[in-house]
């Protein structure tokens, strides 16, 4: 089932279903698939399929948990090395990655969940960003990546749509 973003829904619930599609699309566009195919780098930048969901878990807990003072796992980050995020690391299983998105989603939620549009929080970088913010930015960083995703999967098996009711073969 298709999710979709209420049209005449209050705000806070209209931004988290549309992140909730895009967080859909993610996870769909990794279904299937076995360990190498997840991991294949496409681009000469090495961006795989498994790199982006690591990612997406890694901003997920950053902008929500702890933009707003919330206890995370330990992330991926490393001021050293810009793409630590991105990158599987041999250890790391896919089911561990997996795993990590869906902790960092479920976290996220709480969060949201539990704070209004207007509360602040602080971001990495030490401005104050409204809950608002965040949701709009996390829907537009999880829909550059589920885009990316797309176009990866295309690569992998020619599979395209951004929902498998709509896919193609």
């Amino acid at each position: 089932m298709i999710r979709r973003v209420p049209f005449t829904g209050e705000e806070k619930q209209s931004l988290h279903v549309s992140l909730d599609r895009h967080r859909d699309v993610v996870l769909w566009k990794v279904a299937g698939l076995d360990d190498e195919a997840l991991r294949r780098p496409m681009t000469p930048s090495g961006t795989s399929l498994l790199g982006l969901v690591k990612h997406l878990a890694a901003v997920e807990y950053g902008w929500f948990c702890q933009t707003f003072g919330r206890e995370t796992e330990p992330l991926p980050f490393d001021d050293e090395d810009v793409d630590a995020d991105l990158r599987v690391e041999p250890h790391e299983t896919t089911a561990d990655v997996l795993a990590f998105y869906g902790r960092a989603r479920a976290a996220a939620d709480a969060v949201i969940d539990e704070l209004e549009v207007d509360d602040v929080g602080t971001a990495w970088f030490g401005e104050a960003v409204s809950m608002r913010w965040v949701l709009i930015h996390m829907v537009e960083e999880t829909a550059r990546h589920a885009g990316h995703m797309d176009i990866l999967r295309e690569l992998i098996d020619g599979a395209t749509g951004d929902h498998p009711q709509m896919a193609a073969p």
